[in-house]
């Protein structure tokens, strides 16, 4: 099951915030298909937001293709982000979390983290493919994209293993 964490001083909507932890939960692999999520009734205990905001997350999830409300039943995953390689217990992954450590053992806070991290994912990800010179320009007015405010730093989700609904347990 999934365990919301919803971040009151982020400045984003805690729907939202629902959305993108479910996101992340896929493409960790932490959710697969036919995996239920939590109820409204759930989700609210756990977090104290309005049942309409879990719904309204829910919502977009399922205008994005990613779960589907049956009712009577619940929400359940249509299909998994999951790439090789992205899983937190992934060689990758474990690398990441060596880092992080690493990280801030040396002081760093985690908006300094976020700040590195942005920088260096526009840098590897903006449109070079693998393998190409980048040419780095010298900020902003070099026409160089200014950073990404409205992210939320994504908080760990926790899941532990729900019967899926194809498995014949209702």
């Amino acid at each position: 099951m999934v365990e919301f964490r919803i971040d009151r001083r982020s400045g984003v909507a805690p729907y939202v915030q629902i959305a993108r932890q479910v996101e992340q939960a896929l493409r960790l692999g932490l959710l697969m298909p036919g995996d239920q999520l939590p109820t409204a009734r759930e989700v609210v205990a756990a977090t104290a937001i309005n049942p309409n905001t879990v719904l309204k997350a829910y919502r977009e999830l399922d205008r994005a293709g990613l779960v589907e409300a049956r009712p009577g039943l619940g929400t359940f995953v249509r299909r998994s982000l999951a790439r090789p390689g992205a899983a937190t217990d992934s060689p990758l992954g474990v690398e990441l979390a060596g880092w992080a450590e690493r990280a801030r053992a040396a002081g760093l806070g985690r908006a300094d983290v976020a700040a590195l991290m942005t920088s260096v994912l526009e840098a590897c990800f903006d449109g070079v493919p693998p393998g190409e010179e980048r040419a780095v320009a010298a900020g902003p007015e070099a026409g160089s994209p200014a950073p990404d405010t409205t992210t939320t730093p994504l908080t760990p989700v926790t899941t532990t293993r729900t019967a899926r609904a194809d498995e014949g347990t209702g």
